[in-house]
């Protein structure tokens, strides 16, 4: 699970364009959102579409969202549960 963490903190670098940011600097259970991370909504819907095109998750409802981008253990979790791919 701690690879796929590293793997997810990678794509999330990447796909938000967070230059300069290592996976080291994101903590597995600190809030991706607010105060943590400090994403904002646009970041969510490209979250969505990060967990659509590279692992066939889709999320319709913006509630079970806020839910599985808490952290990235959540994320996590979720995506192993769910993915398609």
């Amino acid at each position: 699970m701690e690879d796929f963490k590293r793997i997810l903190k990678l794509q999330i670098i990447e796909a938000l364009n967070l230059q300069g940011m290592q996976p080291e600097e994101i903590d597995d259970n600190g809030p991706l959102f607010g105060e943590g991370l400090g994403l904002d909504s646009i970041d969510s819907l490209e979250m969505i579409v990060l967990m659509e095109r590279n692992y066939g998750i889709k999320i319709e409802d913006p509630r079970e969202g806020r839910k599985i981008f808490e952290s990235i253990t959540t994320m996590a979790a979720y995506i192993q549960a769910n993915r398609k791919k």
